[in-house]
Formats: C-alpha cells, sequence, structure tokens
C-alpha cells in the first residue's frame, strides 16, 4: 500500500517522524540519488560516501522541506548541494594541506639541521677531557649553576667558569678545524 503512495505524502510523514514512510522514499531514491552524486563527482566511491551522507542526513533535511516542488526536484536539489559542499570541504583540505605540506618540509629541514649540530656537538665531546665534559653536562645538560656544578664536581665556582670558557674556545677551534 505504501509502495503506491506519492512521494510528496510519504515525504511529509517521513518529516512527522513516519520511519516506514522514510524507509519507502529511501528505497525509492537511493539508486537515483546515488546516479547523480555519480555524474557529478566523477567517482564511484565518493559518490557512495555522498550517497550514505545524504541518507543519513535527509530525516533532518526532510524538516525542511515545504512540499512547494515535487519531491523528486527537492531530493536532487539536496544532491547537488550536497556535492558543491563536498566539493568546497575538498579545496579546503587541499589548500591546508599544501601550507601544511611547506611547513611540514621546513619542520623537517629543520630537525635535520639540529641532528646534524648535535651529532657534530657529541663527536666534539668526545674530544674534550673527562673534567670539561662533566663541567658541560652539568652546567648546560642539566642546566646548574656554576656554583651547584661546582660542589657535584667539588672544585669552586671559578674552576667551573674557567673550564665553561675553556669548552667555548675549544668547540670554537673544532667548529674551525671541521669547517675547512
Amino acid at each position: 500500500m505504501l509502495m503506491e503512495t506519492p512521494d510528496e505524502t510519504l515525504a511529509t510523514a517521513a518529516a512527522t517522524g513516519d520511519r516506514t514512510a522514510f524507509g519507502v522514499l529511501v528505497q525509492r531514491y537511493y539508486d537515483r540519488i546515488f546516479g547523480l552524486a555519480c555524474r557529478l563527482t566523477g567517482n564511484r566511491t565518493e559518490a557512495q560516501d555522498l550517497t550514505q551522507d545524504i541518507c543519513a542526513a535527509l530525516p533532518a533535511k526532510l524538516q525542511g522541506w515545504r512540499g512547494e516542488a515535487r519531491f523528486s526536484t527537492w531530493i536532487y536539489r539536496v544532491v547537488v548541494n550536497a556535492t558543491h559542499d563536498m566539493r568546497r570541504r575538498q579545496a579546503t583540505r587541499s589548500r591546508a594541506a599544501q601550507g601544511w605540506g611547506d611547513w611540514e618540509i621546513a619542520r623537517q629541514d629543520e630537525i635535520a639541521t639540529q641532528a646534524e649540530a648535535l651529532d657534530w656537538l657529541t663527536l666534539a665531546m668526545r674530544r674534550l677531557s673527562p673534567e670539561l665534559r662533566d663541567t658541560i653536562a652539568l652546567v648546560l645538560g642539566e642546566e646548574l649553576t656554576q656554583a651547584q656544578a661546582g660542589e657535584v664536581l667539588g672544585v669552586s665556582e671559578g674552576t667551573v667558569a674557567w673550564r665553561m670558557s675553556e669548552v667555548k674556545k675549544r668547540l670554537r677551534v673544532m667548529a674551525a678545524e671541521d669547517a675547512k
């Protein structure tokens, strides 16, 4: 009996929550929605996704159906609008991805530069005496003050300051040698 009911009557009933009427409408129009979505997108997978999205949103959309046009005209307009919305979202994602791509390249370059500097510093540190390595590890690595590092190492704060100065000198010399 419902299969012979006009679309507009079913749409009015579905808009008020009649699940059976909604089911009949989806049965009648699913293939048409998919076919139009396929023609509009040119991509079967996108059309399938779009058709599912439209059918999922249809109960809420039916609340706005006023019955001023034939149901078939209204549902085709829903498909066209949904396709336009999908294209806008894809364009926005594409523009955002392009920006992120540039950002990611710059980020990866920075990571590589930092890793290279850290590798050089690690090798240079091995060339320092154990006393200088211990001092720099505490002051720079552990962020201790020179007084605190002196306490840990059992030397004066002045000795720690001298060692830090000596480390800087030696690292500059090593960098100059490595640059040649």
